[in-house]
């Protein structure tokens, strides 16, 4: 930590959150507002992989008459807080900066960017790879006597809920790493609690995605493979310790 963070009241900490969120706030809301006047086609290629896996002939519905409005409304939140992502990610970096040593604050740019680049890939890797395959899976228990009638709503929280999901999971590379730059975690501690973090991995999982096996697992496999990655990233990134440097010294 530096002598400057160590100096700064509590007060101006909390100071600094509340303009950092109101920053994230307003580049949410401008989001929003732009993503409003496209709401029916934003909502339109997020039912793809839906559509892809109905029928012919299938339609989603709505059963209250208000419904479809706020769908429409959540639809354009939702695209909003995706589009503002990078805004959100910066303002955190930037409010954790303070506590960091200079050479380490070189790094916030560079960590917003990957960031956000793994946020992005997170959410692609749900859109394309989980909701295809969870779709037909859930689809398949259609048959002559029970057909599925997904409605706009329940589609909505189903699939922003998947994409949060996977857009924070991919985060996790980026996190460990930044955590064994600063000292924080190193690579032996990494891997000593492999079966501990793979445990979470599935708690988290089961508290992220909706109540099923199928989703759980589509998350929880994932955040492994991006767990073994973390310590490849702690490895080459990671703070060396004092006899590592010696060693470098000729």
């Amino acid at each position: 930590m530096t002598n400057d963070a160590e100096k700064l009241p509590f007060t101006a900490h909390l100071e600094e959150l509340r303009s950092r969120l109101i920053v994230c706030f307003i580049a949410i809301g401008i989001g929003f507002v732009a993503s409003y006047f496209f709401k029916e086609k934003i909502f339109d290629i997020l039912l793809r992989p839906l559509k892809a896996a109905m029928g012919t002939g299938d339609k989603v519905i709505y059963t209250g008459l208000p419904e479809a409005f706020f769908t429409y409304l959540k639809v354009s939140l939702l695209s909003g807080l995706m589009i503002a992502v990078p805004v959100i990610l910066y303002e955190f970096w930037m409010f954790v900066a303070p506590g960091l040593y200079e050479k380490e604050k070189r790094l916030m740019m560079p960590i917003v960017l990957l960031s956000s680049f793994f946020f992005l890939a997170g959410s692609l890797f749900g859109y394309f790879i989980v909701f295809p395959f969870g779709f037909k899976f859930f689809l398949g228990f259609s048959n002559e006597t029970i057909q599925a009638l997904p409605s706009m709503r329940e589609y909505l929280g189903f699939s922003a809920k998947l994409l949060l999901a996977f857009g924070l999971a991919f985060e996790l590379p980026m996190v460990i790493t930044f955590m064994a730059r600063i000292g924080i975690v190193s690579v032996d501690f990494l891997k000593k609690n492999r079966k501990y973090a793979i445990l979470i991995f599935f708690i988290g999982a089961a508290i992220l995605t909706p109540p099923d096996v199928i989703t759980q697992i589509m998350l929880g496999v994932p955040l492994m493979v991006l767990y073994e990655l973390s310590i490849i990233g702690a490895k080459i990134f990671g703070k060396k310790s004092r006899t590592e440097e010696e060693a470098e010294v000729p």
